[in-house]
């Protein structure tokens, strides 16, 4: 069927590009429905199940007949939950007047941009970024200003970096600690230094840190706001359930913002989505408030299973990988392994390789703004990973 000329797609969709680690785990996913042994090591994702708690809370959500329409911001007792955990873990005081629950924190992103930015406006994103982040800034109609660093310091924003890519059009600036993809961890000290160039710029940001549970080697995960007396004015926490509960199917994540933005971003909710799902945020009030020591588990499952990739990729010649402090994913260098005339020209080429010769899939870190390199996530059995791993080391070794 031919379309119509009415229906050709909007100008904002020609540059739009579709999730790469998405596109790869559909990839891996047919592979092994056609019977061939993958090791998926693509999607940010926890490979464990809700925790037993958290899911008889939506089974009993639903025989109490919460199945209907609730308030677009989100029910007034989960509101109320999210606010006082951030306050109790934070220091910070905020209220329900703050917190907008979305359909995951992808939904909050989208809602944050759609209501601060305009056309024109820049947003500072520091590489390698989440693969989503560019492409809502994007359509916001706003710009992003992708800012390079290194792999030598940790993949983190260095302050002269940041004041060089300021320009009058700036309006905002867009963190991630712990990050994805690298899994590096911000220090308090190091943020301090980002927030004083912030307020100085008179510049929001948006600090994403839905995995702030996530931290290994008894680390500190700081949230931005608290920083410097003041910050929170210009400050939007993007967070939710889906990482710290294993809940990514549920959707719900949340904003924590000013109130007058809150109450906007509640507005253009309304409009778009109406609610989060009813009985996902009966569940998500549980996974909060309830006990804790599911996260616990999974927290030191993840630093163990770091430690294996950590040993394993650094014993490999010619990788070289950052300081993990947190999440669950490796992003390391390739570059030593491509260009050979026989070999992989790019991370691309090298993933699609990978998966066909080893059956591991992996995510090309162009995909993150980092050519050169490749991200693979963790959160899979010891098992799973000590065969990837091997697999990802006879395929390395191939090529010298």
């Amino acid at each position: 069927m031919e379309e119509a000329a009415c229906l050709q797609l909007a100008h904002r969709m020609a540059s739009l590009q579709p999730s790469a680690t998405l596109a790869m785990a559909a990839r891996a996913g047919a592979m092994k429905a056609s019977g061939i042994d993958v090791i998926d090591l693509s999607v940010g994702e926890p490979d464990f199940p809700t925790p037993e708690h958290i899911c008889e809370a939506g089974k009993a959500a639903i025989t109490a007949g919460k199945t209907k329409y609730t308030p677009a911001a989100g029910i007034p007792a989960l509101r109320e939950a999210i606010a006082k955990d951030y306050t109790r873990r934070s220091g910070l005081p905020v209220t329900p007047a703050h917190v907008i629950v979305s359909n995951g924190a992808k939904h909050s992103l989208h809602n944050v941009f759609t209501a601060v930015l305009n056309p024109g406006d820049e947003v500072i994103v520091p590489t390698p970024y989440w693969v989503s982040y560019a492409e809502l800034i994007k359509l916001a109609g706003a710009k992003p200003i992708l800012v390079e660093t290194s792999i030598d310091e940790d993949f983190k924003l260095q302050p002269a970096a940041l004041k060089s890519a300021i320009t009058p059009h700036t309006r905002m600036l867009l963190l991630c600690s712990p990050s994805n993809p690298t899994g590096v961890v911000y220090s308090r000290e190091e943020l301090a230094c980002i927030a004083d160039i912030a307020i100085e710029a008179d510049i929001s940001v948006v600090s994403d840190e839905i995995y702030d549970q996530l931290v290994f080697d008894g680390r500190e995960s700081v949230s931005f706001p608290t920083l410097r007396p003041g910050l929170e004015s210009r400050s939007i926490v993007v967070a939710g359930v889906s990482k710290t509960y294993s809940m990514t199917g549920w959707r719900i994540g949340w904003t924590i913002a000013p109130p007058t933005l809150s109450k906007a971003m509640g507005s253009l909710q309304s409009q778009e989505t109406s609610n989060p799902c009813s009985i996902s945020q009966h569940a998500a009030i549980e996974a909060i408030t309830g006990p804790q020591e599911c996260v616990a588990v999974m927290r030191n499952a993840f630093q163990a299973r770091r430690d294996l990739v950590v040993e394993r990729l650094r014993n490999i010649p010619g990788v070289n990988i950052p300081d993990i402090g947190g999440a669950f994913y490796a992003f390391f260098d390739i570059q030593a392994s491509l260009g050979a005339s026989k070999g992989p020209q790019d991370s691309v080429t090298w993933c699609e390789q990978l998966l066909e010769k080893e059956q591991v899939a992996t995510v090309a870190g162009s995909a993150f703004g980092a050519e050169g390199h490749v991200r693979m996530s963790f959160a899979a059995s010891e098992e799973k990973l000590t065969i990837g791993l091997d697999r990802i080391a006879r395929f390395l070794g191939s090529m010298q």
